[in-house]
């Protein structure tokens, strides 16, 4: 087993300890009195430990307190090296970090994206709708002087790779 593996299966290892941390902590906290709580009370507390599992482990540290299922996954899939992260570097020069799969498309990386913004703006309290058909229309992704031109094209392809950045360009008035 070379040094990789191990690594993975240390962080395997770590990853079940921690579900298993947390199945007992629900099981502790719901086990005081769950027939007094209802379930407003209940969702409290679980989301209140899976807030203190997620800010105390050191392979999901990084994510939102709120974070959803798919951030978690994507986490440990990173960690992993089943995915890989790409900085997309927006028009107004804020940079935004999306964790695609080793084998993404270009289409794929737009969807990451469109599920970035949603969540990011969702947690600011913000209910500002996207026109996400408009966005593609007038930009481009854009990596290496090369536009990501082809949704079906693998990000592998255009030589994209773990922490590359892609930007945003405008589109010129094609006739």
């Amino acid at each position: 087993m070379d040094s990789q593996e191990n690594v993975i299966m240390a962080d395997t290892n770590e990853v079940e300890g921690t579900v298993a941390n947390v199945n007992q902590e629900l099981n502790d906290d719901l086990a005081l009195d769950h027939d007094g709580m209802n379930h407003i009370e209940v969702m409290k507390t679980v989301q209140d430990v899976l807030r203190n599992i997620i800010t105390t482990d050191p392979l999901l540290c990084d994510l939102p307190p709120e974070a959803t299922l798919e951030e978690i996954n994507s986490q440990i899939a990173l960690e992993h090296g089943q995915a890989m992260m790409v900085f997309v570097r927006r028009a107004d020069g804020q940079v935004m970090p999306i964790v695609v799969t080793q084998t993404a498309t270009v289409l794929d990386l737009k969807h990451a994206i469109k599920r970035y913004m949603s969540l990011k703006l969702t947690r600011e309290g913000r209910k500002i709708g996207l026109s996400w058909k408009y966005i593609w229309k007038r930009y481009w992704l854009h990596f290496e002087g090369q536009k990501l031109t082809e949704n079906n094209k693998p990000l592998k392809e255009y030589s994209i790779k773990n922490k590359d950045e892609v930007t945003f360009i405008r589109r010129l008035n094609e006739r």
